[in-house]
């Protein structure tokens, strides 16, 4: 089972946003999925009620979390995408010790990647596997990134923080999507929005391909 938790000490970071969508490209008949919306705000379950698809459950305000997650194994679930509160409480702390991968949105500004250090804190602390995602940035000039992601990156980079080399852009495909319950993909296919979701979905799959197999080896060498 996959189990990604998409975290953040700062609020409008994109949680809620990101997890939908990954969510949208994991469901299927074949690989059944889990949200469970730890968030208060409680957008993900607005966006599970708008969508009404049976291959995609939701539980919300989940208090044991690691029951959950074994419930949800048991029911045949393979994947768990856990959206938590903007804080660093025990709630945010637990959805980490039972993440595959941590997922950490920062907006490209000083106050994201200060508030993300929380985070990234925790991850450490429990040893999990964790990644900052660009998003909501700036169009691209061409194919370069504005001075203020660019600082950004330089900024994760110095902090020694994991960072996917893409990033998500502000684009109203990502939000007029989500307000009719689709992803990007599904809303407008081919627009620039739908391939940016694209390729990280790429990435996350990359790198929990690469944290099972690691698994996989410390299993053998124990």
């Amino acid at each position: 089972m996959n189990v990604l938790v998409f975290a953040s000490r700062k609020g409008g970071s994109g949680k809620s946003t990101l997890a939908a969508h990954l969510a949208s490209y994991i469901a299927n008949p074949s690989r059944r999925t889990l949200l469970i919306d730890n968030d208060p705000q409680g957008s993900l379950s607005l966006w599970h009620r708008i969508r009404r698809e049976e291959h995609l459950g939701l539980r919300h305000n989940v208090r044991n979390l690691a029951e959950a997650i074994k419930d949800a194994k048991r029911e045949g679930y393979e994947w768990v995408l856990v959206d938590t509160p903007p804080n660093k409480s025990s709630i945010v702390a637990e959805a980490i010790r039972q993440a595959t991968l941590v997922i950490i949105p920062t907006r490209p500004n000083l106050f994201d990647i200060a508030a993300l250090q929380d985070t990234v804190q925790i991850a450490r602390e429990l040893r999990k596997p964790y990644a900052a995602v660009i998003n909501a940035a700036p169009a691209k000039r061409g194919d370069a990134e504005t001075p203020v992601v660019a600082d950004a990156r330089g900024a994760l980079n110095a902090l020694k923080v994991p960072v996917w080399s893409g990033q998500i852009t502000h684009r109203p495909e990502l939000s007029l999507s989500l307000a009719s319950g689709e992803g990007a993909m599904e809303y407008q296919p081919g627009s620039s929005g739908a391939e940016e979701m694209q390729r990280l979905w790429t990435a996350l799959e990359r790198s929990l391909n690469a944290i099972h197999n690691s698994y996989k080896k410390s299993s053998r060498a124990a």
